[in-house]
């Protein structure tokens, strides 16, 4: 059962899918159709799954589910998995490399290997105030709260120089 992405509670479960590139204006118009159709027939064990979606910045797809009248089965999961693998052939990005970063630098978002963002902190072009997008918030509290943040306040925390 879709449902408004801002009408879930704090404690739903949510997954976060960052694209490699900016989708365009055309994407997200077939981003939100295609997203509206999946939510409104996911289902676990034959129960409507009460979820909602978001896409933020033209770059992340934010799925929030509301897990009180039906909780996600495995099957469901791999369901929206695979609904993801098929986002991704038809749009032509990478929506599940979990090993890049993205994160703002000069009023705008950008997105790197995790290899390049390590150079950078080395290089000093990024640092411990560089607000990142922690894909790893498993709630939509968490999403709202601890999403954008500075990485000394993030797992990218692990890649800085002490102290700087």
């Amino acid at each position: 059962m879709l449902v408004d992405f801002n009408s879930l509670s704090d404690t739903s479960r949510i997954w976060l899918y960052q694209s490699d590139q900016k989708f365009t204006d055309e994407q997200v118009a077939q981003l939100e159709k295609d997203l509206s159709t999946f939510l409104t027939g996911w289902t676990a064990h034959g129960a409507s799954l009460k979820a909602g979606f978001e896409i933020k910045y033209n770059r992340f797809i934010a799925i929030g589910l509301d897990q009180t009248e039906a909780a996600a089965s495995g099957c469901s999961i791999d369901s929206q998995v695979r609904f993801i693998i098929s986002l991704q052939e038809e749009l032509g990005v990478d929506l599940l490399d979990k090993m890049n970063v993205t994160y703002y630098q000069n009023d705008r978002i950008h997105y790197k290997t995790l290899l390049d963002f390590k150079k950078m902190i080395k290089d000093g072009a990024v640092g411990r105030n560089t607000i990142v997008f922690n894909n790893l918030v498993a709630t939509v509290g968490e999403y709202k709260v601890n999403w954008e943040i500075a990485a000394k306040d993030s797992w990218h925390s692990r890649f800085l120089k002490k102290g700087k």
